[in-house]
């Protein structure tokens, strides 16, 4: 009898300890005892970002579909803008922090690299139109063969890209100078989550592209074509995981020079199972042939991602939803290329895109969203300031629907310009002159021409023998 006293004793105090772990806890969800927040400036330093938002990004990126679509004066004149603006902001606006009120180098740095590539990327538009004041000036012999320059275009285009980019880039690194983030022990674990979460997104934006663009995704061939020595998407995917797999073999953990730990474990595991699927489909998607490789590779990615524990609850969890994205966005592409498509190229047998089409990049940019807030700092500000992981997500994810509008709105744009509907239709017949050689993204082949010739003829054929 003593010895069940004693046990329901022990028992009742097991109980109240948790009662009381459980009170706490349940006050800290209600905001009780949290650290108070005070930003310095918010409503100015909100502003200063928006409009970098604007300036550095959007309007860039406005100016690279002009440039892909050869319309040279209105991408310069927004050009300049954004040049004049970010010059302004690299000696005159920063983002500091609450601690010591400065900015980070990082972010700064990319700031004034930002400017000096404007910079290069004006110089370059004016040496092609001809309104270079230095070349004019200087070296007027350059100035009378601008026109002869084939690359010159070439480069031009692949700038205003890079400065969509790097505007990516700074547009990100703007909160991590604000709030302090990544400095000491911080910043490899920083890198890591804006690296991946960003490669993410752009993965999105090259799936897109494939989709979207009507000559690229209807002029691929299809399994019953001639397809010796051409590749199809999922080899370029194939090879890219390959190469990242083997950079994260070697970089996750300094071999022979540290012990392991499990993030090492975790890490370096996956770019080992990157770089041997990466050369299976390699081998699978070799003559244009389709493949489920690349995307079984983010199947196992996003499981992997699931299943790491995290220090903070909210950081397993927010963990957790990534891990679906990914696995979602890898299952859709399967199911897209086995079930919708059938192993053929990227447009559905009707030749239009399916809604179902559009599920496997906006997995990916929810994904490269959400991993990209997931590292420990800034989820511990989240948990402080009491708010839960369905807030957070939500939020992440309202962010993962603008980005994805963005690329699209971007891709329809640049068609307009060409004077082409996302079906693939000609919807005016004065779209800047251009012909299809000037196409950037995509070119009618020669076989394709050929085809439609051939079908004239035979028409005008058909005409004389019925007169």
């Amino acid at each position: 009898m003593q010895y069940i006293s004693s046990l329901k004793r022990s028992l009742l105090a097991v109980l109240l300890a948790g009662s009381v772990s459980y009170v706490s806890a349940a006050s800290m969800d209600m905001g009780e005892d949290l650290p108070e927040f005070h930003p310095i400036n918010a409503g100015s330093k909100a502003f200063h970002w928006i409009t970098t938002l604007f300036l550095l990004l959007i309007i860039p990126s406005i100016s690279t579909s002009l440039a892909f679509a050869n319309r040279l004066h209105w991408s310069l004149l927004l050009q300049c803008v954004s040049t004049a603006y970010s010059v302004i902001e690299s000696i005159f606006l920063d983002f500091p922090d609450n601690v010591d009120n400065h900015e980070n180098r990082t972010s700064k740095g990319t700031s004034w690299f930002l400017s000096i590539l404007l910079g290069v990327t004006i110089f370059m538009g004016t040496l092609i139109n001809g309104s270079n004041l230095v070349i004019n000036k200087f070296y007027p012999h350059l100035a009378r063969k601008h026109n002869e320059y084939g690359l010159s275009y070439k480069v031009y285009k692949s700038l205003s890209l890079l400065c969509t980019i790097t505007g990516w880039v700074r547009v990100c690194l703007a909160p991590i100078a604000l709030f302090g983030f990544c400095y000491g022990k911080h910043t490899g674990q920083c890198l890591a989550h804006g690296i991946m979460g960003s490669a993410f997104v752009l993965y999105s934006f090259v799936l897109s592209v494939v989709l979207v663009i009507p000559w690229i995704r209807k002029h691929q061939l299809g399994k019953n074509s001639n397809t010796v020595g051409l590749r199809s998407q999922e080899f370029y995917d194939s090879t890219v995981m390959m190469l990242w797999g083997i950079v994260n073999t070697f970089t996750e953990h300094r071999w022979g020079k540290e012990p392991w730990n499990m993030g090492d474990y975790q890490h370096t595991s996956m770019g080992i199972i990157w770089w041997g699927g990466g050369l299976l489909g390699m081998f699978l998607s070799r003559n244009n042939k389709r493949t489920f490789v690349p995307a079984l590779l983010l199947i196992f990615t996003g499981w992997s991602m699931s299943e790491h524990v995290q220090f903070l609850e909210i950081s397993t969890k927010v963990h957790a939803v990534f891990g679906i994205a990914l696995m979602g966005a890898g299952l859709t592409r399967i199911i897209e290329i086995s079930f919708v498509l059938k192993d053929e190229s990227c447009s559905s047998p009707s030749g239009n895109i399916s809604s179902f089409q559009y599920i496997p990049p906006f997995c990916l940019t929810l994904s490269g969203i959400l991993f990209m807030g997931a590292n420990e700092e800034q989820l511990q500000m989240v948990h402080d300031l009491g708010s839960d992981h369905s807030a957070y997500i939500l939020t992440a994810s309202s962010g993962a629907f603008l980005t994805f509008l963005w690329i699209l709105l971007c891709l329809w744009f640049y068609l307009k310009l060409v004077g082409y509907d996302e079906e693939g239709e000609i919807v005016t017949h004065s779209y800047t002159s251009l012909g299809a050689n000037d196409f950037e993204l995509g070119d009618l082949s020669a076989d394709e021409t050929a085809l439609e010739n051939d079908d004239e003829l035979e028409e005008t054929a058909q005409v004389t023998e019925t007169i």
